[in-house]
């Protein structure tokens, strides 16, 4: 095999210490170099203005290479300055040529080549590729973070909204709709009161079963859920004392509004910073005489003389009659309503706990006497439930379901939070606290939602300006490669070179 024909591989890591060791780069090259470099610094201050020197120019390392580049362009840009001898004038040619001729000696861009190749494979490709790739997985983590930021939004104004439903309100202004919702509760009761009617077969049943076992001495059982079933939902007034009253007069309800806070403070009387004036000198006491009994008050001479008769009924009687004055019975009969007595039974918080007690009541018992009928249907055996009230499966059930309906309706989420905003002010604050505070999370997901958006933006601006850096240096190191190659090659007769390792980079 001809020799000429093998080739010399050197790998990259290596590519330093051979130029070295086969002598084609002094040990101190580097000492040289600056030399050079200073003289490159100083003939770039003056180049003409070319678009392929720009472009050698731009971003880039100049080199031994390069030098050779810029010397062929300015033999164009410079073709006028050359005279009968072959050699030009222009100072800018002087220079190049004065920097390649310094490059040349002892093969000093040789050593500046192969350094600059190992530095771009090892680090500059690395360090760019590690930059984008970092860029990359941040612009990933923004989108994962907005895309959760997002979810915990629509969540969050989800359990607004579901919230919102309940209380029947629109979320706008809610204390104040709330407000205006209190207004439907009376309806709302009165309508739960007239549903009461369909369970009465089964407080029967129940009061049956309750003296059967109790006996005939039982007291009456669900006395209140029997009285609402009958009457409807009256008044505390009228469930206490036997009758309607002849008026009511409900307490007023106080919600403070967030925009009317401190309204009232100019509401008060101004008596000014001057004293009141009561017509008499300070200086001068009120005379209320000095105790003489002939200056006290004549309150005349009646005598009155009493007998059999019973003067203070009399006197009574006529005095109240001539003042249009007319009192009722001894009792409570045709009395105002006021305070907690206004209020309805399924309005007042004692009385609607109680009735929903004894709805829970009637339905449990209505379970066990649905699960015992089921236990007696499937038992021949003689039991003490034979001698009890008894009702078919399908009755019982048909109870059941009638209570189960009105406890659900009384206990519904809507009417339980109207009625707590109703009788607690703390509540409506608390409500209302966590309501806003919703609103306030969804518009604080909202903006990291859209800092993350800005964030990615921001990240992938950056790698997509890294990425035209790295196609450059990528394609001017292979061109490097090339370079070193074919000079290496030139000084052993035209062998093949290749400079190996540095694939993976490229």
């Amino acid at each position: 095999m001809d020799e000429s024909n093998i080739p010399i591989d050197i790998n990259i890591g290596k590519l330093q210490d051979w130029l070295v060791s086969r002598r084609h780069v002094n040990k101190d090259w580097q000492k040289n170099i600056i030399h050079v470099r200073e003289k490159i610094n100083n003939a770039i201050q003056d180049m003409p203005a070319h678009d392929g020197i720009a472009a050698l120019l731009s971003g880039s390392y100049i080199n031994y290479f390069h030098c050779l580049k810029i010397i062929e362009i300015l033999k164009e840009t410079e073709a006028d300055t050359k005279n009968l001898f072959g050699r030009y004038g222009s100072q800018r040619m002087k220079d190049w040529q004065d920097v390649v001729k310094n490059y040349e000696k002892d093969n000093i861009y040789l050593g500046e080549a192969a350094q600059l190749f190992v530095r771009n494979i090892n680090y500059e490709i690395p360090s760019l590729k590690k930059q984008i790739a970092k860029e990359e997985q941040l612009e990933m983590e923004c989108e994962k973070k907005r895309a959760e930021y997002i979810k915990n939004e629509a969540s969050s104004k989800s359990e607004f909204l579901v919230l919102c439903r309940q209380l029947g309100i629109k979320g706008e202004k809610i204390k104040r709709e709330l407000v205006e919702r209190l207004h439907e509760l009376p309806e709302i009761y009165d309508k739960i009161g007239k549903s009461l009617k369909p369970i009465q077969s089964a407080i029967d049943l129940y009061s049956a079963f309750t003296k059967y076992i109790v006996g005939e001495q039982s007291e009456p059982v669900l006395q209140l859920l029997q009285y609402v079933v009958e009457h409807g939902n009256t008044t505390v007034y009228e469930w206490t004392y036997g009758e309607p009253p002849l008026s009511i007069e409900p307490d007023p309800i106080h919600i403070e509004y967030e925009d009317e806070q401190g309204a009232g403070d100019g509401d008060q009387i101004d008596f000014g910073d001057s004293a009141i004036d009561f017509g008499a000198d300070p200086g001068v006491e009120i005379d209320f005489g000095d105790g003489d009994a002939s200056k006290e008050i004549d309150w005349g001479n009646i005598e009155v003389e009493t007998g059999d008769v019973d003067v203070s009924a009399d006197i009574a009687a006529i005095s109240l009659e001539e003042a249009g004055i007319v009192l009722e019975e001894q009792g409570v009969c045709g009395g105002t309503a006021r305070g907690t007595d206004a209020l309805t039974l399924l309005d007042h918080t004692t009385t609607r706990r109680q009735v929903i007690d004894q709805l829970v009541e009637l339905e449990s018992f209505l379970k066990m006497r649905l699960y015992e009928t089921n236990a007696a249907n499937e038992s021949l055996s003689f039991s003490l439930i034979d001698q009890l009230p008894t009702e078919s499966e399908a009755a019982l059930s048909a109870m059941l379901a009638s209570v189960h309906s009105v406890t659900t309706t009384l206990l519904a989420p809507e009417i339980s939070h109207l009625h707590n905003v109703k009788h607690s002010p703390r509540y409506v604050d608390v409500l209302t606290s966590q309501l806003q505070q919703k609103l306030s999370l969804c518009s604080k997901l909202s903006r990291l939602a859209e800092r993350e958006e800005e964030r990615k933006g921001a990240a992938a601006a950056r790698a997509q300006s890294l990425r035209p850096a790295l196609t450059r240096i990528v394609e001017r190191t292979k061109e490097l490669q090339h370079e070193l190659e074919n000079e290496i090659s030139r000084k052993y007769k035209g062998r093949p070179v290749n400079i190996i390792g540095g694939v993976k980079f490229l």
